[in-house]
């Protein structure tokens, strides 16, 4: 297995929202989750980069998140086997990852960072990566030039990779990680340098292969974008497990943080003045739009008085949302 490039894939605070669900494959129970971190800590001589961190992933596409530093990277090099854990076990697929064979296997690994044979084409890198994996030179071809296909590359992938863009070499090393056909996919921030059109492309292939059963870790510190990509979501920092789960039960979760709701209506300051006498209501301002922003400690309660008074006293409400129910939101409230 190498492990210094994107060949690796060729060869083979508190917890807030405990997950408890089994995965499945293909629609059958798996015994074991996906991956399994139990009382893990890395330590780089006196710099940690995890610190006790028990974790389930569940089946589907999960976002790793945290910002430069929070031991993103230490997480994934542990899943992949690349590093073996100071304390405590980690399992991926039912097995330890550390020099084991069988468990690269069925892993495809995309490193953030490029390490090529730069003079080779796309088609036969993958191809060569395919090789790696035990695949026959046959084979191994047949394989590469689907994978090429599937992330978008079959005009260029004939090309040397020293002339590729960086969003090409992204998408070769996508294919790469893919060609063996693995269940299990580890993406380290996969949608660096493509261009929009190429990172709807990764988007889209990343839902099908999830559709196929397949199992997905996101890395990236760009919120928004694994917020297009899942619910589901794994929160680190300072090397600690801030909260794991969906990411609107998390926000529900937050009590101590009011939840904002915005109100576009042409009533805004007669709903307003109906709205002062809610006790879950703690404040409310008219914003720059004309918008009616509400804070509230039980959201759940405001909906449905709000839903009352829009019938009692005929509202009209053009939308309603919450511009802290997302991501970046949640992120800032639990690092703070």
């Amino acid at each position: 297995m190498v492990l210094d490039g994107p060949g690796t894939g060729g060869t083979g605070g508190d917890q807030l929202v405990p997950d408890t669900g089994e995965v499945q494959e293909g629609g059958g129970e798996m015994k074991d989750p996906v991956i399994e971190l139990r009382s893990v800590s890395k330590f780089y001589g006196q710099v940690m980069g995890l610190n006790d961190v028990s974790l389930r992933f569940r089946q589907g596409i999960t976002g790793l998140l945290g910002p430069n530093g929070a031991g993103k990277s230490t997480m994934l090099k542990l899943i992949t086997g690349q590093i073996r854990p100071s304390k405590g076990s980690v399992q991926v697929l039912g097995e330890d990852p550390w020099d084991n064979p069988g468990v690269y296997m069925k892993m495809g690994y995309c490193p953030e960072q490029d390490a090529f044979f730069r003079d080779m084409t796309g088609l036969s890198f993958v191809s060569f990566c395919g090789r790696l994996s035990g695949m026959g030179r046959e084979e191994a071809a047949g394989r590469a030039l689907r994978t090429m296909e599937m992330v978008g590359m079959e005009e260029d992938m004939d090309r040397p990779i020293s002339n590729y863009s960086k969003g090409m070499r992204q998408r070769v090393k996508m294919a790469q990680a893919l060609v063996h056909d693995p269940l299990l996919i580890v993406l380290d921030e996969p949608l660096a340098g493509t261009d929009p059109i190429g990172r709807m492309k990764i988007i889209e292939l990343l839902f099908e292969l999830e559709r196929k059963g397949k199992n997905i870790i996101i890395s990236s510190h760009v919120l928004h974008e694994v917020e297009r990509m899942t619910e589901n979501i794994v929160l680190i920092d300072n090397g600690k497990l801030v909260a794991e789960g969906n990411i609107h039960a998390i926000r529900d979760s937050l009590d101590r943080f009011p939840l904002t709701i915005r109100v576009m209506t042409p009533d805004a300051r007669v709903l307003a003045g109906r709205l002062t006498s809610l006790e879950e209501v703690k404040t409310l301002s008219i914003g720059e739009n004309g918008e009616l922003l509400v804070r509230t400690s039980d959201p759940n309660r405001f909906y449905n008085d709000l839903q009352d008074l829009v019938v009692e006293d005929s509202f009209h409400i053009e939308s309603i949302d919450s511009p802290d129910d997302n991501l970046n939101a949640v992120f800032e409230y639990l690092v703070e």
